[in-house]
């Protein structure tokens, strides 16, 4: 995916089927209510207000929490963290209460991209959030990231001379900016090597679970376990990257003690 209009044919792209509540977005709980009305009340386009939503949940910190089922959008908003599909669930909810059309295009990856943070997992699934801005559907994952995390992470893979690592491209753009599809892969999707397969457009990460493409997949109760399983490691390893220090710099750090 890149940067220009994310219409394709064949997709259902009437936007006002991508309004709704679901289980996991129960969009008349008065929390979200209240934080997308803050969010946006200062702005009338629907770019700006989709602007306003996604950098509040890109600034949440990045962290995957245990879990053995999908959280709910007013589960991230308490929490004030999330992984990717936590993220994108709390956004999608964001944006829908301010009128903006959204939905998720779920896309299979290799696991190699999360090399640093999980190591020996053969794909993921990464959630695109699309939302629909000047009559077309505009898509991002840099929602996913915090600023500071990307920021290191790319540093650390430019010192290590790799192209993917800890999630993101060496190359990844740090923010979306509302015109066109933003991705933090610097490739089209159909030519990047990460990307294995697309599994659909969804409202949310459950329904994602619940489609036949998921299914064929995975085993939705397993796939929970393991990756428990794996939380302790990847958090150390996110903190690692955060706390990420060129060598120069390492060098001069010991020199002067």
């Amino acid at each position: 995916m890149h940067k220009g209009s994310n219409k394709r044919r064949g997709d259902d792209d009437e936007p006002r089927q991508w309004l709704g509540s679901t289980r996991l977005m129960d969009l008349g709980d008065p929390r979200l209510r209240m934080r997308a009305a803050a969010l946006v009340q200062l702005y009338h386009s629907d770019r700006e207000k989709a602007l306003a939503v996604y950098a509040y949940v890109k600034r949440l910190p990045f962290e995957r929490p245990f879990k053995m089922s999908p959280r709910s959008a007013r589960d991230v908003l308490d929490s004030g963290f999330g992984d990717a599909p936590d993220k994108a669930t709390l956004m999608v909810a964001l944006l829908r209460l301010a009128g903006v059309p959204a939905r998720l295009r779920v896309v299979v990856m290799r696991g190699e991209i999360m090399r640093g943070l999980v190591d020996g997992i053969g794909t993921i699934n990464r959630p695109f959030v699309e939302m629909w801005i000047d009559g077309e559907w505009q898509s991002t994952d840099t929602y996913i990231f915090d600023a500071a995390y990307m920021a290191a992470a790319r540093q650390a893979l430019r010192a290590s001379g790799q192209a993917w690592s800890y999630g993101v491209h060496v190359e990844s753009p740090m923010l979306w900016t509302g015109h066109g599809s933003t991705s933090m892969s610097p490739l089209p999707m159909d030519a990047d090597p990460m990307v294995v397969q697309e599994l659909g457009l969804f409202h949310d990460p459950q329904h994602c679970m619940a489609s036949g493409a998921f299914r064929a997949r995975h085993v939705g109760f397993m796939r929970f376990l393991r990756w428990n399983l794996l939380v302790p490691g990847m958090r150390r390893a996110v903190d690692r990257v955060r706390r990420w220090v060129p060598p120069a710099a390492r060098a001069e750090q010991v020199t002067t003690r």
